[in-house]
């Protein structure tokens, strides 16, 4: 980020002091505040940036952040004559960006202040009378209570300087202070809506708004070996009796004291010596696999059904394969058939009693956490659930939506990689996700749908063997672009810059190697997408897998996956509120008193569209979508013909929902609207008419 001096000449001109009166020292809200005690100087990067008469003339590494020493020191004095606005104080920084506006602020007074700093193009400032503001969206309800998005503490849904929403969804809202800290956590690379994903229009309003993004990438992928315990490979001798004079931590390249790890769990290892083992040996199995497997487990494993269940643990012996399941397995079919059929063979393992889930609201993700990490948790138990919806399969597909949009995945709808974050690894996250998954499949739930065959592939090896390139990486990410930069090269020396500004990251995957020609591009790329998708993430795919082993779930979907892959992999039709809303034609009443009664209906048909695409209302777009035109698919409506809406008033006797004809066929794709006074009471009617008609919610009557 560089702030390059104006072209015209500023009718004010400001500088920070020698010694910033403020002693915050906040990187998030003020900037990095750096001291420089042999210029007795002490200043707030965001002073620099905003500050009206000082400009970056050095490189990054010259006197602080490319501001020249002497420079901020002329602007001291230039500015100490200048009174701050805010406290009345010598040495005002910062003035509003309208020339007209003499109003003259520390940067850390404007905060209080209520001024907005741009920090892009000019980085102008503006003070309250002249600030941009944000707009309403037409038909957006902001009558409903509200949280921010970031820290879900209460918030007033009233637009101001502490209060912002996202321009694309307009039903984020923020506190300034929160969606500035994750800016700074985040960095340009992983700063987007929290709601809506959308990054690119966020952004553009946050700048414009006055919050600081930093060029870098977030935070906890600039951590200095943050995960490179994963990168460990199990290397120790565990023979009752080590025979090697270096101990038994040594391992030599070859011969007798090499350390061969056991070829199924990949966690206990040996000296060729140490156990009695041929010199050529490669293929070894300790202990406890051969007892798990009622020692049927050699060099050469004749049990078809173990060997498919095992192959691709075998190939990648980094991830541990829970030995002591294959012994407790239930018997599998010995035919393929369809995923219900074969996920029906693993109910009988369900039995009473059975485990109450106790849903709050729609924290249907936490609930299921919950329920897996009691300590008493049985997963053949049956599952009963208590919630305010009062049926099981609601509950799981809310469960599997929320599964969706946790921090174990990465990636656009429908196609989701897993994510790698730390916190998620100390609270065990992937292997719960991975349980709940399982539970959700045997207990009927609805299919995943959202993995991406890249993720399928590293779980369950299919299509097998089939190596993986820079498509199968998660898009906008910052591994993805310098791969992508990497691959894109068309010289030479264009690949060989690319390298050199990437070289933590090659340093990393173990690719830091000279090349000399494209040729060696192939490989170099090839081995980076494995390193990105596969080395790198081999704890979180291991404890995920581990997840999915509840009930049996992943040793019968890894003997079928062909089977099984678009139980996964394969989503539906993608639906939005945008698109539903724009299938349908309004038409309004002539006379004009109904046409004021109907206004606002139409405001709450939106809000009630956004609310059930992001998962706020007990019924989904799918079920919407069936009720008003017998399909949940929007193409299969689009190609009969467009269906409309019309309006049902108090006095009209008409029950709501669609006009009905023979028998509980739609007569046509027209929908009917309650016309009711608030939100609350349209939502609530438009929910148990189409929570009725599809069968999720029980009627009463």
């Amino acid at each position: 980020m560089k702030k390059k001096a104006r072209r015209s000449q500023e009718t004010h001109t400001n500088s920070v002091q020698e010694e910033c009166e403020c002693s915050d020292d906040d990187p998030a809200m003020f900037g990095e505040k750096v001291t420089l005690k042999e210029h007795k100087l002490s200043v707030h990067y965001f002073c620099l940036l905003t500050s009206c008469g000082v400009y970056q003339r050095g490189e990054e590494d010259e006197g602080i952040f490319g501001f020249l020493v002497e420079d901020i020191k002329q602007e001291a004095r230039r500015s100490a004559r200048l009174t701050c606005f805010g406290c009345k104080k010598k040495g005002a920084c910062v003035g509003c960006n309208v020339r007209s506006c003499r109003k003259m602020v520390h940067f850390p007074c404007g905060r209080k202040q209520m001024f907005v700093s741009q920090f892009t193009g000019l980085f102008p400032s503006y003070c309250p009378d002249h600030s941009p503001s944000q707009s309403l969206c037409t038909g957006l309800d902001i009558s409903l209570p509200r949280s921010c998005s970031i820290c879900l503490d209460s918030i007033d849904p009233v637009l101001s300087y502490s209060i912002l929403k996202c321009p694309s969804c307009h039903t984020s809202w923020f506190h300034r202070d929160c969606v500035q800290r994750q800016a700074h956590s985040a960095g340009l690379f992983f700063f987007r809506c929290t709601l809506c994903n959308n990054k690119e229009n966020f952004q553009e309003e946050m700048l414009r708004m006055g919050i600081y993004i930093p060029e870098r990438d977030a935070s906890w992928e600039l951590e200095a070996n943050a995960y490179a315990e994963l990168l460990e490979v199990y290397k120790r001798c565990d023979a009752l009796t080590c025979l090697c004079n270096n101990g038994c931590t040594h391992s030599a390249k070859s011969g007798w004291f090499e350390v061969i790890r056991c070829r199924l769990c990949g966690s206990r290892g040996t000296h060729r010596k140490c156990s009695g083992l041929k010199l050529d040996t490669k293929d070894w199995a300790c202990t406890d696999c051969t007892q798990a497997t009622d020692g049927k487990v050699h060099s050469s494993i004749s049990c078809k059904r173990y060997k498919l269940t095992c192959q691709y643990l075998i190939e990648d012996a980094g991830f541990v394969l829970n030995c002591h399941s294959l012994s407790l397995r239930p018997s599998l079919p010995e035919r393929s058939g369809s995923p219900e059929e074969l996920l029906q063979s693993l109910v009988p393992q369900l039995h009473p009693p059975s485990v109450q889930v106790e849903v709050i609201g729609d924290q249907a993700l936490s609930a299921g956490l919950d329920l897996v990490r009691r300590a008493d948790f049985d997963p053949t138990q049956t599952l009963s659930v208590r919630s305010v919806a009062k049926t099981k399969e609601y509950f799981l597909k809310l469960l599997m939506q929320q599964i969706q949009e946790c921090v174990v995945f990465e990636g656009p709808d429908g196609s989701k990689n897993l994510a790698l974050d730390s916190e998620a690894l100390r609270e065990d996250l992937y292997f719960d996700v991975g349980c709940l998954l399982a539970l959700s499949l045997v207990h009927g739930g609805p299919p995943v749908g959202f993995f991406s065959r890249a993720l399928y592939q590293c779980l369950f090896n299919y299509p097998a063997n089939r190596p993986l390139n820079v498509t199968h990486m998660t898009p906008d990410t910052h591994f993805t672009h310098q791969v992508t930069k990497i691959t894109e090269a068309e010289s030479l020396e264009e690949l060989k810059e690319v390298m050199a500004v990437s070289w933590e990251y090659l340093e990393l995957a173990g690719c830091n190697r000279p090349i000399s020609s494209l040729k060696e591009r192939e490989a170099l790329v090839e081995d980076l997408v494995s390193f990105t998708i596969i080395t790198r993430m081999q704890l979180p795919l291991q404890r995920f897998r581990e997840g999915l082993q509840t009930l049996g779930v992943f040793d019968q979907v890894q003997l079928f996956p062909s089977v099984f892959c678009g139980v996964f992999c394969e989503a539906g039709d993608h639906l939005t509120a945008q698109k539903i809303g724009q299938l349908f034609t309004i038409n309004f009443s002539e006379q004009e008193e109904k046409l004021k009664r109907e206004t606002p209906v139409v405001t709450f048909w939106r809000h009630f569209l956004l609310e059930c695409e992001v998962g706020r209302s007990s019924i989904s777009l799918q079920d919407l979508l069936r009720f008003a035109t017998g399909s949940a698919k929007q193409q299969a409506v689009s190609a009969v013909s467009s269906p409309s809406i019309s309006f049902l008033h108090p006095l009209t006797p008409s029950p709501l929902g669609f006009k009905e004809g023979r028998g509980s066929e739609p007569e046509s794709k027209h929908l009917l609207l309650p016309v009711t006074s608030s939100y609350q009471a349209f939502k609530s009617s438009m929910e148990q008419a189409i929570s009725h008609h599809v069968h999720l919610l029980p009627s009463d009557g």
